[in-house]
């Protein structure tokens, strides 16, 4: 069993930057794959970014390729979102979730969720 529980959302003007948190429970954290995913009002989850369990490996959608760097600190059970040039359309409740093994974007394929946490970007 995984807990997530993402921190560090909030409001932020066009151009700035947040980092968000994903913190995790369990001794096993670096067999997990991890995976942001954010939800606007009215749309489906949408897949942001992953890392693999060790970090080796990463993926980001194409809208946020260039501006955002997802990392991890497996000795802090913590994996993190760093959105740089962030645009009004970011905006959204921005979900970590977690998987046993290889990360992939579809959102069906991960076990564990956080709460989510607001991201707003305003213009």
């Amino acid at each position: 069993q995984v807990q997530l529980v993402e921190s560090g959302g909030g409001l932020v003007q066009a151009g700035g930057s947040l980092r968000l948190s994903c913190a995790a429970s369990g001794r096993t954290f670096s067999m997990y794959g991890v995976g942001w995913f954010r939800q606007a009002p009215g749309q489906e989850r949408k897949f942001v970014a992953s890392i693999s369990g060790i970090g080796s490996s990463t993926r980001y959608a194409d809208s946020v390729k260039g501006r955002f760097t997802i990392s991890r600190d497996n000795a802090k059970n913590t994996v993190y979102l760093q959105m740089n040039s962030l645009k009004p359309e970011d905006t959204a409740v921005y979900y970590c979730a977690a998987t046993w093994g290889t990360v992939a974007a579809d959102p069906r394929t991960y076990t564990y969720w956080g709460q989510g946490t607001q991201v707003t970007v305003s213009s």
